[in-house]
């Protein structure tokens, strides 16, 4: 029993790492609320800091595509316990996060900046939306399976866990990843777009597109009902003709858009 109770401390603790992390992202992207931003700081020459940024990306990147990756699951927990192993992602994952803001270098530069009230007033409305999707898309899916808290409490009653049948509830209905729209809108509605902002934008946005080819690659491998749901469903965008379904018996793995 005690090593239950441990377990589910130390998910709990990665779960709050993960909300420190989260919460710091808002003002880290938005230049408000938080000691350092993707703008302040003093600055470096373009080229090191250009550097030591794709190098923080890169890191992120690297982290949370490997470690999701089904091989290497298979790997990782035969040294960590099967019921932590997604509070171990989630908190290394907030760990490459909190130094990539600590470690990140303004870069100077502004692409554009919207003077006028009401286009600063709709890019922070939006910017707001996307944080909102975010949110909404985890809970829609489970927010507490997505970030280990459902495996440790579960571990904790001393029941064994059972993965989570894929359903397309509200936003899933009508694009295949409404957590990576909301991403999208949260990295691109900036009313000021400094080049260490776009450096991000940019990189951010090729690896989502990137991530995705991976990760339904290795969905439609796995069930071939996902097929389907690909065929009926927009990627990202609510367009085109696609014919959009209201349920999938599609079973889905924990966390479907963040193990990219």
């Amino acid at each position: 029993m005690l090593s239950r109770i441990t377990a589910f401390l130390y998910g709990l603790a990665c779960y709050l790492m993960f909300l420190v992390s989260f919460l710091y992202a808002v003002g880290f992207l938005g230049n408000f609320g938080v000691p350092k931003s993707i703008d302040s700081g003093a600055q470096v020459p373009f080229i090191k800091a250009l550097a030591i940024n794709s190098a923080l990306l890169g890191l992120f990147a690297v982290q949370h595509s490997v470690m999701a990756r089904q091989w290497f699951k298979r790997a990782w927990t035969r040294i960590v316990p099967a019921p932590v192993e997604r509070s171990t992602y989630v908190l290394l994952s907030s760990v490459a996060l909190l130094l990539l803001f600590w470690k990140w270098q303004p870069m100077g530069g502004v692409v554009w900046r919207v003077e006028s009230a009401i286009g600063r007033f709709t890019l922070y409305g939006l910017y707001a939306i996307g944080w909102l999707t975010v949110l909404v898309a985890t809970f829609l899916i489970n927010h507490f399976d997505l970030f280990g808290m459902r495996q440790v409490w579960l571990h904790l009653r001393g029941r064994a866990y059972t993965s989570l049948v894929f359903r397309t509830p509200g936003l899933y209905r009508y694009v295949r990843h409404p957590l990576y729209l909301g991403w999208l809108l949260v990295f691109w509605s900036a009313p000021a777009m400094t080049a260490a902002h776009l450096v991000f934008a940019v990189a951010t946005t090729a690896y989502i597109l990137i991530a995705i080819q991976f990760e339904e690659r290795d969905l439609v491998r796995a069930h071939a009902e996902y097929a389907e749901y690909r065929r009926q469903v927009p990627m990202i965008l609510p367009l085109g003709s696609a014919r959009r379904q209201e349920t999938s018996n599609v079973p889905k793995t924990p966390a479907l858009e963040t193990e990219a």
